[in-house]
């Protein structure tokens, strides 16, 4: 006589192994972290746009020494002069203003006498390093 051997029915297997999606989305959700700075990061640059004319600079210097003293193109200058100096260079195409402060002057003189700048419509403008001015 031949037994039958008694099988059991499989369970349902009602757990599902969610390690590999966490680690799916994981690796996704750091890409998206990655690449989402990178595309909105923009430094808007006025570039030149191909060879053109190359214009003649004539660069004005502007100092300010240790004590907050303003200098012009070398020479010590009044506060109140300050503005009608930037609106003549501004008259001038190929100006040029380059500011020299002294490492140990105050920054609210130089905020102060950027903000002035600023006012009188100086676009051309640049910074030359960290050197105290010559006495």
């Amino acid at each position: 006589m031949v037994k039958a051997a008694r099988v059991p029915e499989p369970v349902p297997f009602s757990a599902i192994n969610v390690t590999p999606f966490i680690d799916v989305m994981l690796v996704l959700l750091i890409v998206m972290i990655l690449s989402i700075p990178i595309a909105t990061h923009k430094v808007p640059i006025d570039l030149p746009s191909g060879p053109g004319l190359i214009v003649e600079e004539r660069p004005h210097q502007l100092g300010i020494d240790r004590g907050g003293a303003l200098f012009w193109d070398g020479r010590r200058i009044a506060d109140a002069e300050l503005p009608g100096l930037l609106e003549t260079m501004q008259r001038d195409t190929a100006a040029v203003l380059h500011m020299n402060t002294d490492p140990d002057a105050r920054y609210d003189r130089f905020d102060g006498v950027l903000a002035v700048v600023k006012r009188a419509g100086v676009e051309r403008l640049g910074f030359v390093g960290n050197r105290p001015l010559p006495d």
